[in-house]
């Protein structure tokens, strides 16, 4: 009897969650993802004509166009331009799409995972464990898994810094969403710090200053050659969380309830650590660690599309890839001819937005349990 009265519950959550959840219902989810889209083809436009050399929008598309074969004009621009647009550009604004929207589809998870509005990568120390492992390699010089190698030694420390945080903050079955934040940023400061004893006592000092920079989160150096990985652990990464989408649904009923319904939520929970350690591992390898992306955007989309993570995957994968996108225009035109690590520029916007949610969560009285 109680199990049917709790399995009744468990259904009525749901639902009750997608009506309370903050703007749910105010825009349709087909005409916020029709604008997102555009938004998204403006921006990658607006990455490949701006820079130190400004291309015409119009050209911009010709050169692209050109280059997969379609001539549907007369090439009117240099040689030069192209090079700039096709080998320089064009790899660096698929990465920041593919970082951004990895990284908002991995902070969205982790907040329903462990049913904490201030998760994400950075700041639970994966993306600390996730540098040390790609550090390391570089460091000592490791291939053992060849060309991935790099890309492997990050998933392992993504994923053993991952369950560390999670092994420190649970306390009598239970986890609070201080504990799991002051655990995460108290790992992500010590493996930090060994990573800085690495790079100081490194007898190779030019690469220990290019490592440093890449600390620092950045899109520059990438080439067409490095980006089928990134863009293969993205595709993954979003195909199996929609495919997940209503047990992450049913975990912001919590775990009770979660297990009543059917969700063996320990083995769910361990499963999916996995998988976004992985594509964590494998966008930091290729970006450096870029921080907040993942804790902003989820809060954004779910204003306009609600909670129900059918919804808020795909939606914030599209605002993450908009939202980097600009944060590395901005990066590269602030201060030329130097460059901003974008990193940098995302922890100006997310700083501030953390603290303005801990505000809000503090003025509501959340401190929710994970069991």
């Amino acid at each position: 009897m109680t199990q049917a009265t709790t399995g009744t519950s468990a259904e009525q959550a749901v639902p009750r969650r997608k009506t309370t959840e903050p703007g749910a219902g105010r825009t349709r989810p087909a005409v916020t993802l029709l604008v997102l889209t555009a938004l998204l083809v403006v921006s990658a436009t607006a990455g490949l004509a701006i820079g130190s050399v400004q291309v015409p929008p119009g050209q911009v598309w010709g050169i692209v166009t050109h280059a997969l074969g379609a001539d549907w004009q007369e090439p009117d621009w240099s040689r030069a331009r192209e090079t700039i647009v096709v080998d320089v550009r064009a790899p660096r604004v698929l990465l920041g799409a593919v970082t951004g929207a990895g990284l908002a589809v991995i902070g969205t998870a982790l907040q329903a995972l462990v049913r904490n509005p201030l998760a994400e990568p950075y700041l639970l120390g994966v993306s600390s464990g996730a540098s040390l492992g790609a550090v390391s390699v570089i460091v000592f010089g490791v291939t053992l898994f060849g060309p991935v190698s790099l890309s492997v030694a990050a998933f392992m420390g993504a994923l053993g810094s991952l369950l560390l945080v999670y092994a420190t903050a649970r306390t009598g079955g239970r986890i609070t969403s201080a504990r799991l934040v002051l655990s995460g940023v108290a790992i992500a400061a010590v493996l930090t710090a060994v990573l800085d004893l690495l790079l100081l006592t490194t007898d190779r000092g030019n690469e220990a200053r290019a490592v440093l920079a890449w600390t620092l989160g950045g899109l520059g150096g990438v080439n067409w050659g490095t980006l089928w990985l990134p863009s293969t652990a993205l595709l993954l990464g979003v195909g199996v969380l929609m495919m997940q989408a209503r047990n992450l649904n049913l975990l912001l009923a919590g775990e009770e309830a979660a297990t009543t319904m059917g969700l063996d939520v320990a083995r769910f929970r361990a499963r999916l650590f996995v998988l976004l350690s992985l594509v964590t591992g494998v966008l930091v390898a290729a970006a450096g660690p870029i921080g907040f992306v993942g804790l902003m955007m989820p809060h954004i989309v779910r204003l306009f599309v609600g909670g129900d993570h059918r919804r808020v995957l795909p939606t914030a994968a599209l605002g993450g890839a908009v939202f980097l996108i600009w944060a590395d225009i901005a990066a590269r035109t602030i201060a030329t001819p130097m460059e901003i690590p974008v990193g940098v520029l995302t922890a100006l916007c997310g700083g501030p937005f953390f603290l303005w949610l801990m505000r809000r969560d503090a003025r509501r009285g959340t401190d929710r349990g994970v069991g």
